[in-house]
């Protein structure tokens, strides 16, 4: 297949039809700059770069481009969590309040951090009005969050945090930890494991950024159709696809939705989660399913583990033990254990689709097809 977009890397000969459902992905489905990375058993056997880091198409994608990931970083941000379990700091059944007592406010109390993490606590956004600045208020905000009442009975159903997971999560981090999630995942997944990612952007590495691409039309306020729940976790405020190109939103510790990494660093990084970098016990608790319905945000089925998305219709392939998580627009990281693989895709031309965008089916069923 021939394509006029500029592609790099290496692909072992065996999995060919992944380069070209990633060069189709450039001549067919609209991609503008992309990577996509697979690894199977601890080895990299795809590693591609291609197109446009910006909207000219004037400066090249490359081995070292960021991009901002959107949902894509709640994976890492689960992995961390894990990490906490795994050294013995927390348990999933803990109450948040336990590490937080100020959260147990409006009958909060009962709430696990099992349960926050897997989007049942029923604090899925503001209730209040609130502008992008709130968001990226850091404490304020969760201090805020933290006095709402929950939307609905928390453990009855799922309604995905979209933002304000990130918002708690980091709080409820600190107080456990010590360090912010944005500061664990620097020292400990990035430097400590060598891998390209981070919560925000340091300023040093804005001249390695692609820039968003979006279509005008879309917003946050569209996926849903507007029941309280969708209100609060999509419309309040609505998001600007393009709000990663804005230093305040790059400056941020929401580990929600602002981390940038490469397919490379997020391959590598659930490929080393599924394979010792925490114990097995710790691994199989974060990976369990927590709840399994139609999610009052998302208007779809969803299988939500300790921070993950679990397989659910075939998202991640046709293994029912894969287990990422996906971003708005398109980019994605999941760990396949029953296949030893673990695979990748980022890029910076945001599709429309809520799931199934048919660069991600492109890029997977490939995979499948080779092994």
């Amino acid at each position: 297949m021939t394509t006029h977009t500029p592609i790099a890397g290496r692909c072992d000969p065996r999995f060919a039809p992944v380069r070209d459902a990633f060069s189709a992905n450039f001549a067919e489905r609209g991609d503008i700059g992309a990577a996509v990375c697979l690894v199977v058993g601890g080895e990299p056997v795809v590693d591609l770069v291609g197109g446009w880091r910006d909207a000219g198409r004037t400066e090249r994608w490359q081995d070292d481009t960021l991009v901002n990931l959107w949902s894509t970083t709640k994976g890492i941000a689960a992995i961390a969590f894990a990490m906490l379990v795994d050294r013995g700091l927390m348990a999933y059944d803990d109450p948040v309040a336990r590490h937080w007592p100020e959260f147990a406010a409006e009958g909060k109390e009962a709430i696990t951090v099992g349960m926050l993490l897997s989007h049942q606590a029923g604090i899925c956004g503001f209730t209040a009005p609130a502008t992008v600045a709130d968001l990226l208020s850091g404490a304020a905000a969760a201090d805020r969050l933290a006095a709402q009442a929950p939307l609905w009975e928390p453990g009855s159903a799922s309604g995905y945090h979209a933002i304000s997971i990130g918002i708690l999560a980091t709080a409820l981090f600190e107080r456990i930890e010590g360090r912010s999630l944005k500061a664990f995942v620097r020292d400990e997944l990035a430097a400590g494991l060598g891998l390209d990612l981070s919560i925000g952007l340091d300023p040093q590495l804005h001249g390695r950024r692609a820039e968003m691409i979006a279509p005008p039309e879309l917003s946050s306020d569209t996926i849903g159709s507007l029941t309280p729940p969708q209100i609060a976790a999509l419309a309040n405020p609505p998001l600007d696809p393009l709000l990663p190109n804005d230093s305040q939103w790059r400056a941020a510790d929401l580990a929600s939705a602002n981390g940038h990494a490469n397919a490379g660093a997020l391959a590598r990084l659930y490929a080393r989660f599924a394979d010792g970098l925490v114990g097995p016990a710790t691994l199989a608790a974060a990976t369990a399913p927590r709840t399994d319905g139609i999610d009052l945000v998302l208007g779809l089925p969803a299988r939500w583990a300790a921070g993950f998305l679990t397989n659910s219709d075939g998202i991640y392939g046709p293994n029912r033990g894969a287990f990422g998580h996906s971003g708005w627009g398109g980019s994605f990281a999941f760990a396949d254990p029953d296949a030893n693989l673990s695979l990748s895709y980022t890029m910076n031309r945001m599709g429309t689709q809520l799931r199934d965008d048919p660069r991600d089916v492109a890029l997977i069923e490939a995979v499948y097809r080779c092994l």
